[in-house]
């Protein structure tokens, strides 16, 4: 089983290298494919392999998809730059090397480090992605944001997880949801959705009390606390800034991570 691992990255000098050091011995080969960046990320990119491309930004799917067509081994191991390969996952992995899987990929939970402590509620754990696959049997789509690989045949169940640092802080927290909720809303307007009352009065209150009661966030603590008041405040985010896309009859641009 021979795998490429595929990381897609945009100034990302603070964690590139923990991301491509967590997949040595893993993967045969690294792909990196980087959105022109600023800072030193294809530089860092470069002490761990020489395949690294500079592309500028389409979308979250047109550039995975590139990157995926850049790799050399039939299996994709699809990893962001703030994510880390767990020494579970390591020791899984090494195992599933020594055979050829009859399936055309595995999805992998993933667990969030946030706010000091690992996350194991909030509707944030244990979050599984589809993360390892055959290049020539998936596809990433989705046009703004949150994009999803559309697989053909069958997917199985790996038990370690992907570690991932996603947030700083919660400043870097509210700074995402800024930033994601313009594309949640673009998206929604491309859709041709409106913005209704219930979507600004009701949803956000029931998304927190989905993260916080039905989903464990009291169990989490504070992080959990903070996870699901900012879950419904996204919510009421994206809908506030769609009801603005229509009043005043603009788009807004998607921009990368």
């Amino acid at each position: 089983m021979k795998i490429s691992a595929v990381v897609i990255t945009l100034n990302e000098e603070e964690k590139i290298e923990a991301a491509l050091q967590s997949v040595a011995g893993i993967a045969s080969e690294i792909v990196v494919v980087d959105s022109l960046s600023t800072d030193k990320t294809v530089k860092l990119a470069r002490k761990y392999t020489d395949r690294v491309f500079e592309r500028k930004w389409t979308s979250y799917a047109d550039q995975k998809n590139f990157a995926n067509s850049q790799a050399f081994h039939p299996w994709i191991l699809s990893l962001d730059a703030d994510e880390r390969l767990s020494p579970e996952l390591r020791k899984e992995l090494l195992a599933l090397k020594n055979d050829e899987p009859t399936c055309s990929a595995f999805s992998i939970p993933r667990q969030v480090f946030y706010l000091g402590r690992w996350i194991r509620h909030s509707g944030w754990y244990p979050d599984r992605k589809i993360r390892l696959f055959r290049k020539d049997q998936a596809r990433w789509e989705g046009e703004y944001v949150h994009e999803k690989l559309a697989v053909a045949g069958e997917v199985k169940k790996l038990k370690g997880a992907i570690h991932h640092f996603t947030y700083r802080n919660i400043s870097d927290h509210l700074a995402r949801i800024n930033q994601f909720s313009d594309l949640g809303a673009q998206k929604l307007y491309a859709a041709k959705k409106k913005c209704r009352w219930v979507h600004l009065l009701v949803l956000p209150g029931s998304r927190f009390l989905k993260s916080y009661i039905l989903k464990g966030g009291f169990r989490d603590g504070f992080a959990g606390l903070a996870i699901s008041v900012l879950n419904g405040y996204a919510i009421f985010v994206r809908y506030a800034k769609l009801r603005e896309i229509w009043k005043k009859g603009e788009r807004i641009e998607p921009f990368p991570d």
